[in-house]
This record gives C-alpha cells, sequence and structure tokens, in this order.
C-alpha cells in the first residue's frame, strides 16, 4: 500500500536530514527553515514559506491569521520546530492548518535532538 504524497514526503523529510545532518540540533527555528529554503531552491521543489491563511467563518473572513511555515508542493503542510518533542499542541496546530486549507497531508519536523525527529499527520 503506497501512502498519500509518498515521494513528496520522503523527499521533504530528506531535505529535512540533510539539514539537520549539516547544521545539528539545537538551534532556533529560524536558521532550519532558512536552510530549508536553500535545499528547497537546490532541489527545485515548489514551496511558499510563512504562507499566509485566512479562516472563514459562516461567510465572514476572520480578522486573525495564520502563517503556514511551509507549503510545499502547494499542498503539504510542513511545520518546523526546535523543540523537546513534538507536543501535542504542535500535532493540533498541524490539524487545524490542514483542516482550514483543506490539506491532505502535514509533517511536522523537529531539529532539537542528536537524530531529526518527524511525524506524518493525515487527516
Amino acid at each position: 500500500m503506497e501512502l498519500y504524497k509518498q515521494d513528496e514526503y520522503y523527499k521533504i523529510i530528506g531535505l529535512c536530514m540533510e539539514v539537520h545532518r549539516v547544521l545539528g540540533g539545537g538551534l532556533l527555528e529560524a536558521v532550519y527553515k532558512e536552510a530549508l529554503e536553500i535545499e528547497f531552491n537546490l532541489h527545485n521543489i515548489p514551496y511558499e514559506r510563512e504562507k499566509e491563511f485566512t479562516i472563514d467563518y459562516k461567510g465572514h473572513q476572520l480578522k486573525k491569521k495564520f502563517y503556514a511555515d511551509f507549503v510545499v508542493y502547494d499542498e503539504i503542510i510542513l511545520e518546523i520546530k526546535a523543540a523537546k518533542l513534538i507536543a501535542d499542541e504542535y500535532i493540533a496546530q498541524t490539524l487545524n492548518y490542514m483542516t482550514i486549507t483543506k490539506s491532505g497531508l502535514g509533517i511536522l519536523a523537529n531539529f532539537s535532538h542528536k537524530s531529526l525527529l518527524h511525524k506524518r499527520v493525515v487527516i
């Protein structure tokens, strides 16, 4: 059985691993985001960084907006963390972003440890 967006998922995780291999763990999220942006460009992977999304409520656009760290391949939500663990609140945040954007796949990548931690989130 093939996973949803399997090839894209493996490419994204591979680039996250490359960034982690070069930089190691424990830096700020912004550093990993900048390095990932370079990798996406080097590998011609379409992405948008800090993409702004609005929330619609019963036909009204709310003032509160959110910003996904990356939207990769026009659909995959990629959230970057540099935290002790992948907390439930990070999973909930990613699921909320996926619901609002109608994305079928989210990825949480945590760069804080000796090895890259990542979680595939599917609705």
